[in-house]
Protein backbone atom coordinates (compact mmCIF):
# COMPACT_ATOMS: atom_id res chain seq x y z
CA UNK A 1 0.00 0.00 0.00
CA UNK A 2 1.27 3.46 -0.87
CA UNK A 3 1.32 5.74 2.15
CA UNK A 4 0.48 9.38 1.50
CA UNK A 5 1.99 12.02 3.81
CA UNK A 6 -0.68 13.47 6.11
CA UNK A 7 -0.30 17.00 4.72
CA UNK A 8 -0.71 15.86 1.13
CA UNK A 9 -3.67 13.69 2.10
CA UNK A 10 -5.43 16.60 3.81
CA UNK A 11 -4.85 18.92 0.84
CA UNK A 12 -6.17 16.31 -1.59
CA UNK A 13 -9.13 15.64 0.70
CA UNK A 14 -10.08 19.32 0.83
CA UNK A 15 -9.87 19.45 -2.96
CA UNK A 16 -12.21 16.47 -3.24
CA UNK A 17 -14.65 17.96 -0.73
CA UNK A 18 -15.30 20.89 -3.05
CA UNK A 19 -16.98 18.44 -5.42
CA UNK A 20 -19.81 18.03 -2.90
CA UNK A 21 -21.17 21.50 -3.68
CA UNK A 22 -22.22 20.91 -7.32
CA UNK A 23 -23.26 17.36 -6.46
CA UNK A 24 -25.52 18.57 -3.65
CA UNK A 25 -26.98 21.31 -5.83
CA UNK A 26 -27.84 18.66 -8.39
CA UNK A 27 -29.42 16.37 -5.79
CA UNK A 28 -31.44 19.21 -4.29
CA UNK A 29 -32.71 20.19 -7.73
CA UNK A 30 -34.01 16.60 -8.11
CA UNK A 31 -31.63 16.12 -11.02
CA UNK A 32 -31.89 12.51 -12.17
CA UNK A 33 -28.28 12.23 -13.38
CA UNK A 34 -26.59 9.03 -12.28
CA UNK A 35 -24.83 9.12 -8.91
CA UNK A 36 -22.93 6.54 -6.88
CA UNK A 37 -23.06 6.30 -3.09
CA UNK A 38 -20.21 4.32 -1.51
CA UNK A 39 -21.17 3.25 2.02
CA UNK A 40 -18.37 2.18 4.38
CA UNK A 41 -19.95 1.80 7.86
CA UNK A 42 -16.65 1.38 9.67
CA UNK A 43 -16.67 1.59 13.47
CA UNK A 44 -13.27 3.26 13.65
CA UNK A 45 -13.80 4.94 17.02
CA UNK A 46 -14.57 3.05 20.24
CA UNK A 47 -14.23 -0.38 18.64
CA UNK A 48 -12.37 -1.83 21.62
CA UNK A 49 -13.85 -5.12 22.77
CA UNK A 50 -15.98 -5.67 19.66
CA UNK A 51 -15.76 -9.15 18.16
CA UNK A 52 -15.77 -9.70 14.42
CA UNK A 53 -19.41 -10.85 14.45
CA UNK A 54 -20.52 -7.85 16.51
CA UNK A 55 -18.58 -5.54 14.20
CA UNK A 56 -20.43 -7.08 11.23
CA UNK A 57 -23.74 -6.46 12.99
CA UNK A 58 -22.86 -2.79 13.44
CA UNK A 59 -21.83 -2.55 9.79
CA UNK A 60 -25.16 -4.04 8.67
CA UNK A 61 -27.07 -1.63 10.90
CA UNK A 62 -27.04 0.93 8.09
CA UNK A 63 -28.53 -1.31 5.43
CA UNK A 64 -31.53 1.01 5.41
CA UNK A 65 -29.40 3.03 2.97
CA UNK A 66 -30.36 0.41 0.38
CA UNK A 67 -33.66 2.30 0.28
CA UNK A 68 -31.77 5.01 -1.63
CA UNK A 69 -32.08 2.68 -4.61
CA UNK A 70 -35.64 3.88 -5.06
CA UNK A 71 -33.96 6.70 -6.98
CA UNK A 72 -33.92 5.19 -10.50
CA UNK A 73 -30.37 6.31 -11.39
CA UNK A 74 -28.70 5.77 -8.03
CA UNK A 75 -25.94 3.16 -7.71
CA UNK A 76 -25.03 1.90 -4.26
CA UNK A 77 -21.73 0.30 -3.26
CA UNK A 78 -22.16 -1.09 0.28
CA UNK A 79 -18.98 -2.51 1.82
CA UNK A 80 -18.90 -4.83 4.85
CA UNK A 81 -16.14 -6.89 6.44
CA UNK A 82 -17.95 -10.12 5.57
CA UNK A 83 -20.54 -10.93 2.93
CA UNK A 84 -24.16 -10.11 3.78
CA UNK A 85 -26.61 -12.99 3.65
CA UNK A 86 -28.69 -12.69 0.43
CA UNK A 87 -31.97 -13.04 2.39
CA UNK A 88 -31.14 -9.88 4.34
CA UNK A 89 -30.49 -7.96 1.12
CA UNK A 90 -33.76 -9.25 -0.36
CA UNK A 91 -35.62 -8.12 2.76
CA UNK A 92 -34.49 -4.51 2.34
CA UNK A 93 -35.06 -4.44 -1.41
CA UNK A 94 -38.61 -5.72 -0.88
CA UNK A 95 -39.28 -2.57 1.17
CA UNK A 96 -38.62 -0.26 -1.79
CA UNK A 97 -41.84 1.55 -2.70
CA UNK A 98 -42.71 1.39 -6.39
CA UNK A 99 -39.45 -0.27 -7.41
CA UNK A 100 -39.03 -3.77 -8.82
CA UNK A 101 -36.45 -5.44 -6.51
CA UNK A 102 -34.53 -6.99 -9.41
CA UNK A 103 -34.08 -3.54 -10.98
CA UNK A 104 -32.69 -2.19 -7.72
CA UNK A 105 -30.48 -5.27 -7.27
CA UNK A 106 -28.77 -4.53 -10.59
CA UNK A 107 -27.60 -1.18 -9.18
CA UNK A 108 -26.36 -2.62 -5.88
CA UNK A 109 -22.79 -3.83 -5.34
CA UNK A 110 -21.56 -5.57 -2.20
CA UNK A 111 -17.75 -5.87 -2.20
CA UNK A 112 -16.09 -7.28 0.91
CA UNK A 113 -12.55 -7.96 2.15
CA UNK A 114 -13.90 -11.24 3.64
CA UNK A 115 -12.12 -10.38 6.87
CA UNK A 116 -13.83 -11.52 10.09
CA UNK A 117 -11.28 -9.86 12.39
CA UNK A 118 -12.39 -7.16 14.82
CA UNK A 119 -10.43 -4.30 13.21
CA UNK A 120 -12.13 -1.25 11.64
CA UNK A 121 -13.42 -1.81 8.12
CA UNK A 122 -11.69 1.32 6.78
CA UNK A 123 -8.31 -0.07 7.82
CA UNK A 124 -9.08 -3.38 6.13
CA UNK A 125 -9.83 -1.59 2.86
CA UNK A 126 -6.73 0.62 2.96
CA UNK A 127 -4.61 -2.52 3.43
CA UNK A 128 -6.04 -4.05 0.21
CA UNK A 129 -5.09 -2.03 -2.90
CA UNK A 130 -6.78 -4.49 -5.28
CA UNK A 131 -10.09 -4.24 -3.42
CA UNK A 132 -9.80 -0.44 -3.44
CA UNK A 133 -9.31 -0.60 -7.21
CA UNK A 134 -12.38 -2.80 -7.54
CA UNK A 135 -14.45 -0.25 -5.63
CA UNK A 136 -13.08 2.56 -7.79
CA UNK A 137 -14.08 0.56 -10.88
CA UNK A 138 -17.65 0.45 -9.56
CA UNK A 139 -17.83 4.26 -9.68
CA UNK A 140 -18.52 5.30 -13.31
CA UNK A 141 -18.12 9.04 -12.63
CA UNK A 142 -16.10 10.18 -9.56
CA UNK A 143 -17.62 13.65 -9.96
CA UNK A 144 -21.05 12.13 -9.32
CA UNK A 145 -20.10 10.03 -6.29
CA UNK A 146 -19.50 10.39 -2.58
CA UNK A 147 -18.44 8.31 0.41
CA UNK A 148 -20.82 7.79 3.36
CA UNK A 149 -18.93 6.62 6.49
CA UNK A 150 -20.23 5.93 9.99
CA UNK A 151 -17.71 8.14 11.76
CA UNK A 152 -14.99 10.34 10.30
CA UNK A 153 -11.37 9.98 11.36
CA UNK A 154 -8.12 10.44 9.48
CA UNK A 155 -8.56 6.83 8.29
CA UNK A 156 -11.87 7.65 6.57
CA UNK A 157 -10.27 10.80 5.15
CA UNK A 158 -7.47 8.69 3.68
CA UNK A 159 -10.03 6.22 2.34
CA UNK A 160 -11.86 9.01 0.52
CA UNK A 161 -8.56 10.15 -0.98
CA UNK A 162 -7.69 6.58 -2.00
CA UNK A 163 -11.08 6.21 -3.71
CA UNK A 164 -10.86 9.65 -5.30
CA UNK A 165 -14.32 10.77 -4.12
CA UNK A 166 -15.51 13.28 -1.49
CA UNK A 167 -16.84 12.24 1.91
CA UNK A 168 -20.21 13.29 3.30
CA UNK A 169 -19.17 13.86 6.89
CA UNK A 170 -17.20 16.15 9.16
CA UNK A 171 -13.58 16.76 8.23
CA UNK A 172 -11.43 14.99 10.87
CA UNK A 173 -9.74 18.32 11.56
CA UNK A 174 -12.99 19.27 13.33
CA UNK A 175 -12.80 16.21 15.59
CA UNK A 176 -11.84 18.22 18.73
CA UNK A 177 -15.18 20.06 18.56
CA UNK A 178 -17.00 16.81 19.23
CA UNK A 179 -14.97 15.73 22.25
CA UNK A 180 -16.34 16.24 25.76
CA UNK A 181 -13.79 19.02 26.39
CA UNK A 182 -14.35 20.63 23.00
CA UNK A 183 -18.13 20.74 23.21
CA UNK A 184 -18.07 22.26 26.71
CA UNK A 185 -15.96 25.09 25.29
CA UNK A 186 -18.46 25.48 22.42
CA UNK A 187 -21.38 25.63 24.86
CA UNK A 188 -19.63 28.39 26.82
CA UNK A 189 -18.79 30.39 23.69
CA UNK A 190 -22.34 30.11 22.30
CA UNK A 191 -24.03 30.95 25.65
CA UNK A 192 -25.77 27.59 26.01
CA UNK A 193 -26.60 26.29 29.53
CA UNK A 194 -24.45 23.30 30.51
CA UNK A 195 -23.42 21.61 33.78
CA UNK A 196 -20.81 23.29 35.93
CA UNK A 197 -17.49 21.49 35.60
CA UNK A 198 -13.98 21.47 34.15
CA UNK A 199 -12.45 20.17 30.93
CA UNK A 200 -9.04 19.20 29.56
CA UNK A 201 -8.24 16.83 32.42
CA UNK A 202 -5.43 14.31 31.85
CA UNK A 203 -5.23 11.79 34.64
CA UNK A 204 -6.67 11.12 38.13
CA UNK A 205 -4.57 13.92 39.65
CA UNK A 206 -6.27 16.50 37.42
CA UNK A 207 -9.62 14.93 38.28
CA UNK A 208 -9.01 15.33 42.01
CA UNK A 209 -8.00 18.97 41.59
CA UNK A 210 -11.04 19.72 39.44
CA UNK A 211 -13.39 18.09 41.96
CA UNK A 212 -11.99 20.33 44.69
CA UNK A 213 -12.70 23.40 42.53
CA UNK A 214 -16.14 22.02 41.74
CA UNK A 215 -16.96 21.74 45.46
CA UNK A 216 -15.66 25.27 45.98
CA UNK A 217 -17.87 26.61 43.19
CA UNK A 218 -20.93 24.65 44.37
CA UNK A 219 -20.56 23.40 47.97
CA UNK A 220 -23.92 21.59 47.91
CA UNK A 221 -22.94 19.31 45.00
CA UNK A 222 -23.66 15.63 45.72
CA UNK A 223 -22.47 13.74 42.65
CA UNK A 224 -20.17 14.36 39.70
CA UNK A 225 -19.56 12.58 36.42
CA UNK A 226 -16.13 11.95 34.94
CA UNK A 227 -16.24 11.53 31.15
CA UNK A 228 -13.58 10.49 28.68
CA UNK A 229 -13.27 12.88 25.77
CA UNK A 230 -14.06 10.19 23.20
CA UNK A 231 -16.50 7.96 25.09
CA UNK A 232 -19.83 7.10 23.42
CA UNK A 233 -23.23 5.91 24.70
CA UNK A 234 -22.15 6.64 28.27
CA UNK A 235 -19.39 4.02 28.14
CA UNK A 236 -16.68 6.55 29.01
CA UNK A 237 -18.58 7.82 32.05
CA UNK A 238 -17.97 7.22 35.74
CA UNK A 239 -20.06 8.37 38.71
CA UNK A 240 -18.29 10.00 41.66
CA UNK A 241 -19.98 10.32 45.06
CA UNK A 242 -19.19 13.62 46.81
CA UNK A 243 -21.36 13.29 49.91
CA UNK A 244 -19.84 13.02 53.38
CA UNK A 245 -16.41 14.42 52.44
CA UNK A 246 -14.29 16.58 54.77
CA UNK A 247 -15.15 20.31 54.56
CA UNK A 248 -13.54 22.56 51.96
CA UNK A 249 -10.00 23.46 52.97
CA UNK A 250 -9.74 20.63 55.48
CA UNK A 251 -6.28 18.96 55.30
CA UNK A 252 -8.06 15.61 54.78
CA UNK A 253 -10.11 16.85 51.82
CA UNK A 254 -7.64 15.85 49.09
CA UNK A 255 -7.17 12.36 50.51
CA UNK A 256 -10.94 11.99 50.65
CA UNK A 257 -11.30 13.07 47.02
CA UNK A 258 -8.55 10.70 45.94
CA UNK A 259 -10.38 7.84 47.62
CA UNK A 260 -13.67 8.80 45.90
CA UNK A 261 -11.94 8.93 42.52
CA UNK A 262 -10.42 5.48 43.02
CA UNK A 263 -13.83 4.09 43.98
CA UNK A 264 -15.85 5.80 41.22
CA UNK A 265 -18.52 3.64 39.55
CA UNK A 266 -17.86 2.94 35.87
CA UNK A 267 -20.78 2.82 33.48
CA UNK A 268 -19.14 0.17 31.31
CA UNK A 269 -19.08 -3.23 32.95
CA UNK A 270 -15.68 -4.73 33.66
CA UNK A 271 -13.66 -1.49 33.53
CA UNK A 272 -10.93 -1.18 36.17
CA UNK A 273 -9.59 2.01 37.69
CA UNK A 274 -6.15 1.51 36.13
CA UNK A 275 -7.68 1.02 32.66
CA UNK A 276 -9.83 4.12 33.01
CA UNK A 277 -6.92 6.19 34.35
CA UNK A 278 -4.76 5.16 31.38
CA UNK A 279 -7.48 6.22 28.91
CA UNK A 280 -7.96 9.51 30.76
CA UNK A 281 -4.23 10.25 30.48
CA UNK A 282 -4.20 9.35 26.78
CA UNK A 283 -7.50 10.91 25.64
CA UNK A 284 -8.25 13.55 28.25
CA UNK A 285 -11.67 14.14 29.72
CA UNK A 286 -13.94 16.30 31.82
CA UNK A 287 -15.71 16.27 35.16
CA UNK A 288 -19.03 17.98 35.72
CA UNK A 289 -21.97 18.07 38.10
CA UNK A 290 -24.45 15.27 37.61
CA UNK A 291 -27.77 16.97 36.91
CA UNK A 292 -30.54 15.17 38.77
CA UNK A 293 -34.15 15.69 39.77
CA UNK A 294 -37.42 13.93 40.40
CA UNK A 295 -38.53 14.76 36.84
CA UNK A 296 -35.48 14.17 34.68
CA UNK A 297 -35.26 13.45 30.93
CA UNK A 298 -32.46 13.09 28.40
CA UNK A 299 -33.57 14.46 25.01
CA UNK A 300 -31.49 14.99 21.87
CA UNK A 301 -31.66 17.09 18.73
CA UNK A 302 -30.39 15.89 15.34
CA UNK A 303 -29.25 18.37 12.71
CA UNK A 304 -27.08 18.47 9.64
CA UNK A 305 -25.05 21.04 7.76
CA UNK A 306 -25.27 20.52 4.02
CA UNK A 307 -22.29 21.04 1.69
CA UNK A 308 -23.98 24.34 0.79
CA UNK A 309 -23.61 25.52 4.40
CA UNK A 310 -27.33 25.26 5.21
CA UNK A 311 -28.32 24.09 8.72
CA UNK A 312 -31.27 21.69 8.74
CA UNK A 313 -33.14 20.54 11.86
CA UNK A 314 -33.87 16.86 11.29
CA UNK A 315 -35.50 15.48 14.42
CA UNK A 316 -35.73 15.34 18.18
CA UNK A 317 -36.08 12.36 20.49
CA UNK A 318 -36.09 11.37 24.13
CA UNK A 319 -33.29 8.97 24.98
CA UNK A 320 -34.00 5.89 27.05
CA UNK A 321 -31.14 5.39 29.48
CA UNK A 322 -30.03 2.41 31.55
CA UNK A 323 -26.84 0.94 32.94
CA UNK A 324 -25.42 1.02 36.46
CA UNK A 325 -26.02 4.76 36.96
CA UNK A 326 -28.45 5.56 34.17
CA UNK A 327 -25.83 6.87 31.74
CA UNK A 328 -26.00 4.20 29.00
CA UNK A 329 -28.08 4.72 25.88
CA UNK A 330 -30.53 1.86 25.30
CA UNK A 331 -33.12 3.35 22.93
CA UNK A 332 -35.19 6.40 22.00
CA UNK A 333 -38.70 7.73 21.46
CA UNK A 334 -39.38 10.09 18.55
CA UNK A 335 -40.09 12.99 18.83
CA UNK A 336 -39.05 14.64 22.11
CA UNK A 337 -41.71 15.82 24.54
CA UNK A 338 -43.29 19.07 23.32
CA UNK A 339 -42.80 20.49 26.82
CA UNK A 340 -39.14 21.12 26.06
CA UNK A 341 -38.63 20.27 22.37
CA UNK A 342 -38.75 23.95 21.40
CA UNK A 343 -36.26 24.96 24.09
CA UNK A 344 -33.65 22.38 23.11
CA UNK A 345 -34.00 23.03 19.37
CA UNK A 346 -33.42 26.74 19.92
CA UNK A 347 -30.19 25.96 21.77
CA UNK A 348 -29.16 23.36 19.19
CA UNK A 349 -29.67 25.90 16.40
CA UNK A 350 -26.88 28.02 17.93
CA UNK A 351 -24.47 25.09 17.68
CA UNK A 352 -25.65 24.35 14.13
CA UNK A 353 -24.89 27.90 13.07
CA UNK A 354 -21.48 27.76 14.76
CA UNK A 355 -20.56 24.46 13.08
CA UNK A 356 -21.64 25.85 9.70
CA UNK A 357 -19.30 28.79 10.24
CA UNK A 358 -16.53 26.35 11.12
CA UNK A 359 -17.09 24.52 7.82
CA UNK A 360 -18.46 21.29 9.31
CA UNK A 361 -20.47 19.08 6.93
CA UNK A 362 -22.84 16.24 7.72
CA UNK A 363 -25.11 14.97 10.48
CA UNK A 364 -24.59 15.64 14.15
CA UNK A 365 -26.55 15.38 17.38
CA UNK A 366 -26.72 17.56 20.46
CA UNK A 367 -27.63 15.73 23.68
CA UNK A 368 -29.30 17.44 26.64
CA UNK A 369 -30.62 16.68 30.08
CA UNK A 370 -33.72 18.53 31.26
CA UNK A 371 -35.09 18.86 34.77
CA UNK A 372 -38.51 20.23 35.72
CA UNK A 373 -38.35 22.97 38.34
CA UNK A 374 -41.36 25.06 39.37
CA UNK A 375 -43.36 23.71 36.47
CA UNK A 376 -40.78 24.58 33.78
CA UNK A 377 -38.13 22.42 32.13
CA UNK A 378 -34.53 23.63 32.47
CA UNK A 379 -32.26 22.29 29.67
CA UNK A 380 -28.52 21.61 29.96
CA UNK A 381 -26.40 20.68 26.95
CA UNK A 382 -24.10 17.78 27.75
CA UNK A 383 -22.69 16.36 24.53
CA UNK A 384 -22.08 17.04 20.83
CA UNK A 385 -21.72 14.02 18.54
CA UNK A 386 -20.14 14.87 15.18
CA UNK A 387 -21.19 11.57 13.65
CA UNK A 388 -24.11 9.28 13.11
CA UNK A 389 -25.48 7.74 16.29
CA UNK A 390 -27.69 5.07 17.73
CA UNK A 391 -30.86 6.80 16.50
CA UNK A 392 -29.73 7.54 12.95
CA UNK A 393 -30.79 4.19 11.53
CA UNK A 394 -34.30 3.95 13.03
CA UNK A 395 -35.07 7.58 12.19
CA UNK A 396 -33.81 7.43 8.60
CA UNK A 397 -35.50 4.07 8.02
CA UNK A 398 -38.79 5.65 9.08
CA UNK A 399 -38.12 8.71 6.95
CA UNK A 400 -37.27 6.68 3.85
CA UNK A 401 -40.38 4.50 4.28
CA UNK A 402 -42.83 7.34 4.90
CA UNK A 403 -41.28 10.46 3.33
CA UNK A 404 -42.16 12.16 6.61
CA UNK A 405 -40.42 15.21 8.04
CA UNK A 406 -40.14 16.75 11.50
CA UNK A 407 -42.11 19.92 12.16
CA UNK A 408 -40.09 21.80 14.81
CA UNK A 409 -42.81 24.37 15.43
CA UNK A 410 -45.42 21.75 16.31
CA UNK A 411 -42.90 19.24 17.72
CA UNK A 412 -44.34 16.38 15.66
Amino acid sequence: MTVTPAGNSQARFEELQRKLVPLWESIRAMNQDEQTIVVVPSITLDSEGLTGSLMQAYEERFLFLLLLLRQPRARLVYVTSQMIHPAIVDYYLDLLPGVIPSHARARLFLPSPLDASAGPLSEKLLARPRLLQRIRDLVPDPDRAHLVPYNTTEIERDLAVALGIPMYGADPKHFPLGTKSGCRQLFAEEDIPYPIGFEDLFGPEDLVGALSKLREAKPEIRQALAKLNEGVSGEGNALIDLEGLPPLGDPAERAGLEERVRSMRFEMEGVTFDEYAAKLRARGGVVEERIAGQEFRSPSVQLRVTPLGEVELLSTHDQLLGGPSGQSYVGARFPADTGYAGAITRQAAKIGARLAREGVIGRFALDFVVVRRDGAWDPYAIELNLRKGGTTHPFLTLQFLTDGTYDPDAGV
